[in-house]
């Protein structure tokens, strides 16, 4: 069993695009996930003897990152690979000096929330009916990380 993090690439779109299908109820659409150029991006993919079961999208700006989307595929969650990679990416922010980490996670996201405050993450705000729900809207809870 062999994993990589590697930068995203053109060759993982088809591959993170039926990922954020089957892990997310409101998926990016494509053309987002294929947008690698924005500014302070940095963009990576968990590989696992060469096929894409993860990724991070983040952004960077002048110290403070945003991690703006983060999955694992459902077959693979459950088996550590979301804590390998949220390890991975902190450890990115690190070395890019970043200062604090931001992010939002829908309230109803336990699994995700979990995984949050095992990395020291923190409940800092709520934006409340942020995200659209299968029934009306749901809150986002903003969370953030600081580097000592």
């Amino acid at each position: 069993m062999s994993l990589q993090f590697v930068p995203v690439e053109p060759r993982h779109f088809a591959r993170i695009t039926a990922i954020e299908s089957r892990a997310h109820q409101f998926p990016w659409k494509p053309s987002m996930l294929q947008n690698l150029e924005g500014r302070g991006a940095f963009n990576f993919a968990l590989l696992l003897n060469d096929e894409v079961i993860g990724y991070f999208y983040a952004q960077n700006i002048v110290g403070e990152v945003t991690l703006l989307n983060i999955a694992i595929d459902p077959v693979y969650q459950g088996k550590g690979y979301g804590e390998q990679l949220m390890c991975y990416f902190l450890n990115c922010c690190e070395q890019q000096k970043a200062e604090s980490v931001w992010l939002e996670v829908r309230e109803s996201n336990l699994a995700a929330y979990t995984l949050y405050l095992k990395f020291d993450f923190h409940d800092v705000d709520r934006r409340v009916g942020y995200y659209p729900a299968s029934q009306g809207r749901e809150d986002a809870l903003i969370m953030s990380y600081f580097f000592s």
